[in-house]
């Protein structure tokens, strides 16, 4: 940011501390001796992840071991596609990936994957709950609507934005990760109901409706709300109820829209009590907002509620795209033409998204993938 604001109170907090879960004993990590392990950074469902300590370059780096990579072919399929996309993808609002690794040698004993990038200081779920401005807000918003737009430019959505998904420093500057669950627009594909995050879950999905990429601007506006409110906007249990606090927080949805879900779903909401949609600046009341004098005029807390607005509306065909979110008064301040507006170098191959092969064509194909990138980055 301009003012180098930090977006903590104090010490910036590590994302081991706020890790619900212990270190796995069993997890162990097997890396090149370049590299000299420092920390743990988090463990989680798609693996675990450490900080080391580049000794050829002196630089930190994260270093992510795949959980169970090979136990099926979903799981395999979807660590060759994260690592196909990092290595497509350039921009500075999405993660970096400098080298992939295993230390076996063979096809028949290839069993690990190491993905090293680069470190940043925690994840934005560490930053919610802590006292923001609008412009550290709008910041943070504007960012991961440039990284998405690039992915979008490579006809890709992500599915899967949420606060763990993003990597911050203390200075706001903050990287998009995670693209396991990303997929290309226009392929044919129904989306598993517990595969995607509920909480960000946009009511399309949840509908089985036809989707594209305004699934990933329905998962920023709530990314944006938990910013402001120190807590997560739609706290469903389950998928039913994500979508009756959808209705009761934000409105029953209008007929032209309900005329395009299933028949099932339609008499469900039907049947379910009807909400007018709130005015947002009850919902977002200016008690939300922290009041500081700022260097931009517009990023103030009316076209804060006017930009949740846009975004958190349940009709995908009428919400906000990511172009026109990126010219609203509450992030255009900080718009720069090679963030907004930086393409993807290469198209993005469709037909993997398309190839149905075994668990071991998988393996190889990562296999193969996975020794290129250590003889090109890691001589080895």
């Amino acid at each position: 940011m301009a003012d180098g604001g930090n977006l903590y109170n104090g010490e910036v907090p590590s994302a081991a501390e706020h890790q619900p879960y212990p270190i796995d004993q069993n997890v162990y990590f097997e890396v090149p001796s370049r590299f000299v392990l420092t920390r743990q950074l988090g463990i989680g469902a798609q693996g675990a992840v450490m900080a080391a300590i580049d000794k050829t370059s002196g630089k930190q780096v994260a270093v992510k071991k795949l959980s169970r990579p090979f136990q099926d072919e979903t799981h395999a399929k979807r660590a060759y596609r994260e690592i196909k996309l990092l290595q497509m993808l350039d921009h500075p609002f999405i993660i970096n990936l400098l080298y992939a690794y295993s230390p076996q040698a063979s096809l028949d004993s290839f069993k690990d994957i190491y993905l090293f990038t680069e470190c940043m200081e925690s994840n934005l779920s560490t930053v919610i709950g802590n006292p923001l401005d609008h412009e550290r807000i709008s910041f943070l918003i504007y960012q991961i609507l440039c990284g998405i737009k690039h992915l979008h430019s490579a006809g890709i959505i992500h599915r899967d934005l949420k606060p763990t998904n993003i990597v911050v420093n203390k200075d706001c500057s903050l990287k998009i990760l995670d693209f396991g669950l990303a997929r290309s627009v226009g392929t044919n594909f129904m989306l598993t109901q517990y595969v995607v995050t509920r909480h960000y879950r946009a009511p399309e999905v949840i509908l089985y409706m036809d989707y594209d990429t305004n699934v990933d601007i329905w998962a920023i506006g709530c990314i944006m709300a938990e910013l402001i409110k120190g807590q997560v906007l739609l706290p469903g249990t389950d998928h039913v109820d994500q979508w009756n606090r959808i209705t009761t927080t934000l409105g029953t949805p209008s007929q032209e829209f309900m005329s395009r879900t299933s028949d099932s779903a339609r008499r469900y909401i039907e049947n379910l009590p009807f909400h007018p949609r709130p005015s947002f600046d009850r919902l977002f009341p200016d008690s939300d907002f922290q009041h500081a004098e700022g260097s931009f005029p517009e990023v103030n807390s009316q076209n804060a509620r006017d930009m949740l607005d846009r975004m958190l509306t349940i009709d995908p065909m009428e919400r906000i795209t990511v172009v026109e979110a990126l010219t609203h008064p509450y992030v255009r301040c900080w718009s720069r033409d090679e963030e907004v507006n930086r393409p993807a170098s290469v198209p993005y191959d469709h037909t993997l998204d398309e190839q149905s092969l075994s668990l071991g064509q998988w393996k190889e194909l990562l296999f193969r993938e996975i020794k290129d990138i250590q003889r090109q980055t890691l001589g080895e």
